[in-house]
């Protein structure tokens, strides 16, 4: 049963990482003006009565109703993945009380779901924003870990040649940690077109900047952030920082992935493993690229959050193994 709620988790919590994207993508963040229910439904009003009341209750945000299905169905996938979490730890606490990972997750969830209530009472707060999409990749991340545990997916697995290997997997890992943190503030605080050109950005390669506008983490409360608050040099700030990042990205993730690729031995795992960050790596390089030249286009804009995500997983997946496979020796 633990098994089966687990899948389901991580399946689950992948679609709303997804969904969030999309949802923040298509200005929804804000089609429900309250939380937890949509101008004080449960659903979205529909009949011309309720739409009436909605917009007298809430005058400086008029009902909408395709944003507002958007974040509802975010709402409703997010409401069964925190039960689906609570299954786990329940579970968890009865048959197997060793096991604090599934209690961690429940602890998370609930503070997401705080995160997310703040995310529209706070008029999309970027700070707000940007640790509600960390929060949701930290919950993806430890899902996948109490799968890899509960299927012994190390069995059988050889252990690295290079007694740098956990150096190099814990560095990929806080490298791609930061970079989703750079592109979630991108995101947030609107700056993914902030240069519309490639390589360069407004045609110069250290364009003009502003990056203690763009890197202002508090600016108060009662501001709207909806479409940015930030001038052109804040956010070309914030979008050149994201650009550099993953070059620094790529550098780093391709030492891990020469390293693993350079692994020798009777198995070939490691190598396989390489081959899997590579092809992720460069499918992320791609569409981050295309992101920028085709003007953000919103399936281009939402796969790169969901590659994001698999970067992400892999490379957990990866320092998972390696670690292990460490101490299955010792």
């Amino acid at each position: 049963m633990f098994r089966h709620l687990s899948v389901t988790a991580f399946g689950l919590c992948f679609c709303v990482v997804v969904l969030g994207a999309f949802v923040r993508l298509t200005d929804a963040g804000l089609g429900c003006p309250d939380w937890p229910g949509c101008y004080g439904h449960l659903d979205v009003p529909l009949t011309s009565e309720e739409v009436s009341a909605a917009n007298e209750a809430f005058p400086e945000r008029p009902v909408e109703a395709g944003k507002a299905w958007k974040e509802m169905i975010h709402r409703y996938a997010a409401a069964i993945l925190g039960l689906l979490i609570l299954g786990m730890s329940l579970l968890s606490a009865i048959k197997r009380r060793g096991r604090k990972l599934p209690h961690v997750l429940l602890g998370l969830v609930i503070f997401q779901g705080i995160l997310g209530m703040w995310t529209v009472t706070l008029l999309l707060k970027p700070l707000v924003v940007t640790s509600h999409l960390l929060g949701g990749m930290t919950i993806l991340a430890l899902l996948a870990l109490v799968n890899l545990r509960e299927r012994d997916w190390m069995a059988g697995w050889p252990v690295p040649t290079s007694n740098h290997m956990p150096h190099f997997a814990v560095a990929a890992l806080c490298m791609v940690i930061v970079q989703i943190f750079l592109g979630a503030w991108t995101s947030t605080n609107y700056a993914a077109l902030a240069c519309v050109d490639f390589p360069t950005c407004h045609g110069r390669f250290v364009p003009e900047m502003d990056f203690a506008q763009g890197f202002t983490l508090w600016r108060g409360l009662g501001i709207n952030y909806e479409f940015g608050v930030l001038d052109g040099p804040g956010r070309t700030a914030i979008h050149f920082t994201h650009r550099v990042g993953a070059l620094l990205t790529a550098i780093i993730v391709g030492a891990l992935i020469v390293r693993l690729l350079r692994e020798s031995g009777a198995s070939n795992r490691w190598r396989r493993m390489g081959l899997v960050l590579l092809v992720a790596l460069l499918t992320q390089i791609g569409i981050g690229i295309a992101t920028v030249v085709f003007h953000l286009p919103l399936a281009v804009a939402t796969a790169h959050n969901a590659g994001a995500a698999l970067l992400l997983l892999v490379i957990v997946s990866i320092n998972w193994a390696v670690f292990n496979s460490r101490r299955i020796r010792q």
